[in-house]
């Protein structure tokens, strides 16, 4: 249950003043939780913005706010139930509301309950919005809201997260006090809170590469030297896992090739795993010649052991060390540089802890890139792992130093260039 206290004056700031919202097409589920009053505001003002809202609602939701105020807000029908039956013609209600899940420009779950995100993140669908969440191929965002302590559990935290790696939005809960009497996170957002996450959302989903096939690798590549030892790098996959839901939100059709990551699969995003150097050249050699953007993120080892041993590699006991011959791992990206077809576009990226812009750019010419992404290693950019990151990227025709931003809106500022080149 989400703990509420007084909705507070900044929540009935009028939206009307943006256009941002003018015809959007929001899809409202509104799940179990005494927060679920404060969602006739937030629809309210949407639709004093100009957006077509329509709503959904579990049967826990219904117990604190009846559907009757949202359809009087939207002037369209709620939908509450997967099985109550249509009088006319029998058929049940719920199914006729699927299509929800490709009207929508997006679909906002807020409040959200503990309970909605745990279906979420393990895939159930027994309700209504858990149903057209799941099925809806726009973006899901999800606003966490509930008791401080029931916000704050390692259960709850674990599912966030995995929507959060999944592309569902997550707009972060608001302090304060709840209807327990706790003090803390859980409190569902302000209005105007809720308003910039979705304009943010829209400015950056516009689907301007609609349809554009991009292919993305992501990750580090493992080069055994048996069958339980390798060689490998840092890298966790989690920036070209940010360009490819990126890319998908913004219309794109993804193919993700990746080596060894523990990250899930972004929403709608085809994903293809591989291990060594030569599988992930082997994958993108495969889909390459029908991709109209390649970006080559992966950390693929440059090095890998000539000779693995097929069994383990045992001590001799004397403390002796090991020696091992390495051999050159292919280079895919200079490959697809030689190769490049006519309007395909290359885009590579370059880690250096020196002369980074230099080196960089001779890397662009070199392997005939369009653009290509500098990630310039430094103790306050430490890259591997972080959910931030300081780039550069770099064209022919100059280069543009970001800021550290959040690897989602580094993955958007390098598609804004990419779209301009195409």
């Amino acid at each position: 249950m989400a703990g509420e206290g007084r909705p507070r004056a900044a929540e009935r700031v009028s939206l009307s003043a943006g256009t941002h919202m003018r015809g959007k097409r929001i899809l409202l589920g509104v799940t179990g939780g005494i927060a679920a009053y404060k969602s006739a505001y937030l629809v309210r003002e949407l639709v004093r913005a100009g957006a077509d809202v329509r709503v959904v609602m579990t049967e826990a939701a219904t117990e604190f706010i009846a559907p009757l105020t949202f359809s009087a807000l939207t002037k369209q029908p709620v939908g509450t139930d997967l099985w109550s039956r249509d009088q006319a013609t029998g058929s049940a209600i719920g199914t006729r509301h699927i299509h929800l899940a490709t009207w929508c420009d997006c679909m906002l779950i807020a409040p959200a309950s503990a309970n909605t995100l745990a279906k979420l993140a393990h895939g159930l669908s027994d309700n209504l919005v858990t149903v057209l969440a799941l099925a809806c191929r726009k973006p899901v965002i999800v606003a966490p809201t509930m008791d401080a302590d029931m916000f704050l559990n390692e259960a709850t935290q674990h599912n966030i997260a995995v929507l959060r790696e999944r592309g569902f939005g997550v707009i972060p809960p608001a302090e304060g006090e709840h209807a327990s009497g706790l003090y803390g996170p859980g409190r569902l957002p302000e209005v105007e809170v809720i308003r910039a996450f979705l304009k943010k959302l829209f400015d950056r989903t516009a689907e301007d590469l609609r349809k554009v096939k991009m292919l993305v690798t992501a990750g580090p590549t493992h080069e055994p030297i048996d069958p339980v030892r390798y060689i490998s790098n840092r890298s966790s996959g989690k920036m070209g896992f940010a360009l490819a839901l990126a890319a998908a939100q913004r219309g794109a059709e993804v193919t993700l090739v990746t080596g060894p990551v523990s990250l899930e699969t972004p929403r709608n995003v085809k994903r293809i795993d591989v291990e060594t150097a030569e599988h992930m050249r082997a994958a993108v050699v495969k889909v390459a010649r029908q991709q109209r953007v390649i970006a080559m993120a992966a950390a693929v080892a440059d090095y890998a052991p000539a000779l693995p041993a097929d069994r383990k590699i045992k001590k001799d006991g004397q403390n002796g060390g090991l020696e091992l011959t390495l051999k050159s791992t292919p280079d895919i990206l200079g490959e697809l540089g030689r190769k490049k077809r006519k309007g395909t576009l290359l885009v590579g990226f370059a880690l250096e802890t020196n002369d980074g812009v230099s080196n960089a750019k001779e890397k662009l010419s070199k392997k005939n890139l369009d653009v290509i992404v500098l990630n310039a290693y430094t103790a306050q950019n430490p890259v591997f792992g972080s959910d931030r990151n300081t780039v550069t990227i770099i064209d022919r025709k100059g280069e543009e130093e970001l800021p550290s931003l959040e690897k989602i809106e580094v993955a958007n500022r390098i598609l804004n260039r990419i779209r301009k080149l195409l």
